[in-house]
């Protein structure tokens, strides 16, 4: 075996090592000493996410028998994901050392870095084995995760519900893969597409569609969305700010290489009008259900759904234009949706509030944390000049390059919904400004490092949209993957 392929994963290699140094303090260090693990899990995560953009670090290639591809592309995405990442473990700190959580806050960050490592596999792997190990690896500790709260009930119950839909998502996805290795004798991407060209049968199509499914569970796709409110109430907040973020991104990711990358042609021919009608009907059912939501993690939910059905329009365009507004739109989306989940954080940690109307006037006791939800509700609005508006802009830009009339009602009917959205995300501003009830939430201090972490979000609100040149990066990047695209 040549271990000089191992220089092709910089990453994982590096996060391994997070791993293991956080794994080290938990298992040896004093007992006395243990309440700084969060910090330092913190501190050297950070340190990997700041080596991880050293331009000099990419190595661009393929590894392990074509199974794993490394590209500028690829590096990028991570590095979007460790900025959420880093973002969640800062923000997650003071929770960490709360009396509770105490005793397994080794095992929370540990969990943690193992699903990136997870979704790190999702993103590079080029063999559908690879791709599950991923996929796997990533699902399985977030429902332990999820029912980290274990003396909660809604924490019993939202973790059962999320092991049983991942078991049946992957059962569905891996009887699609079955499928596909039937047709094709392989498992391998670029061996898939070279096989599947101008195959139309039943089969393919079957196969096809049980993939799409698989996928759309972690996707939170409309019609196989069901769990995902119920999972986000019940989960701790820091694990529902990463469940909404990081795990979607990944999984959105991966979404476009295998339609495009691998079914682009079969997809194109085939289902190209099913997922239109899927991401009008996720949009939209997000956005009408999050009008009806009082508890703000389930209204936070919902509104990912239908962000889910915006960050999709990047995969229908099916080009570098539309990956690249896919990358962007997911790097502002986790500093505006992590922005939400650590105001949320903060007040339920210190009151236990977690509804609208618990924020009437929220203004007069905690101005700070009122101001940094209304950038956060602005941003995920889509309204001007904040990095949500740039982000639903190049989103749109870039399905409407394939200049059909389908894509053009299917971005304006996304047009339509964005204005649906503006009303639902404007009532929690309502709540915290102009509603006169007295203050259920009084006034407090949060902790540093959750002053931090909404210090971060919300500079990455109001300077991502402006400072051009990471959009321009990333369409640079992007556009030189024309093998990629070219199967459409």
């Amino acid at each position: 075996m040549d271990y000089s392929q191992f220089l092709m994963m910089p990453q994982e290699i590096g996060l391994l090592v997070v791993f293991l140094l956080v794994f080290l303090y938990d298992t040896f260090m004093p007992a006395k000493t243990l309440k700084g693990l969060p910090l330092f899990a913190t501190i050297v995560f950070g340190i990997f996410t700041i080596f991880s953009f050293c331009p000099v670090n990419v190595q661009e290639g393929m590894a392990f028998g074509e199974m794993f591809e490394s590209n500028k592309a690829t590096w990028a995405m991570k590095n979007i994901l460790n900025i959420g990442m880093f973002i969640v473990l800062l923000q997650s700190i003071k929770w960490a050392n709360s009396d509770f959580v105490s005793v397994r806050r080794g095992e929370f960050y540990e969990l943690m870095l193992l699903t990136l490592f997870g979704m790190y596999l999702m993103i590079s792997g080029r063999h559908f084995l690879v791709f599950v190990i991923g996929l796997e690896t990533a699902s399985l500790p977030l429902a332990t995760l999820v029912a980290f709260e274990k003396k909660h009930y809604e924490s019993h119950e939202a973790a059962a519900k999320y092991v049983l839909t991942a078991v049946f998502s992957s059962a569905i996805m891996l009887l699609g893969l079955s499928f596909v290795y039937g047709i094709t004798g392989t498992l391998y991407f670029s061996e898939i597409a070279s096989s599947i060209q101008g195959d139309n049968s039943l089969l393919l199509i079957v196969a096809l569609a049980f993939l799409i499914s698989g996928v759309g569970y972690k996707l939170s796709l409309v019609p196989f969305h069901l769990w995902t409110a119920d999972v986000y109430q019940g989960a701790p907040t820091m694990v529902t700010s990463y469940l909404s973020v990081i795990s979607k991104g990944s999984a959105a990711f991966a979404f476009f290489v295998i339609l495009v990358q691998v079914f682009g042609a079969a997809y194109a021919s085939i289902w190209e009008w099913m997922l239109y009608a899927i991401i009008i009907i996720t949009i939209t059912v997000g956005n009408l259900f999050a009008i009806r939501q009082r508890n703000l993690k389930r209204f936070l939910a919902f509104s990912s759904i239908s962000q889910a059905g915006y960050i999709m329009l990047g995969v229908v365009a099916a080009n570098h234009v539309g990956m690249a507004s896919m990358m962007y739109y997911i790097l502002v989306y986790i500093f505006s949706n992590l922005a939400a989940f650590g105001v949320i954080a903060v007040i339920e940690r210190k009151t236990g509030k977690v509804t609208t109307d618990d924020y009437n006037g929220l203004f007069k006791t905690n101005p700070w944390l009122a101001f940094v939800m209304m950038l956060a509700m602005f941003s995920l609005g889509g309204i001007p000049p904040f990095a949500g508006f740039f982000s639903k802009f190049f989103i749109f830009l870039g399905a409407a390059q394939t200049h059909s009339v389908a894509i053009y009602v299917l971005v304006f009917i996304a047009l339509v919904n964005t204005i649906i959205s503006l009303y639902y995300y404007l009532l929690v501003v309502k709540a915290m400004f102009i509603r006169q009830d007295e203050c259920v939430i009084p006034a407090f201090k949060s902790h540093w490092t959750e002053r931090a972490g909404l210090w971060i979000c919300t500079l990455g609100i109001i300077f991502i949209g402006i400072i051009s040149c990471i959009y321009a990066s990333l369409s640079s990047i992007t556009s030189s993957l024309t093998e990629m695209f070219a199967m459409i």
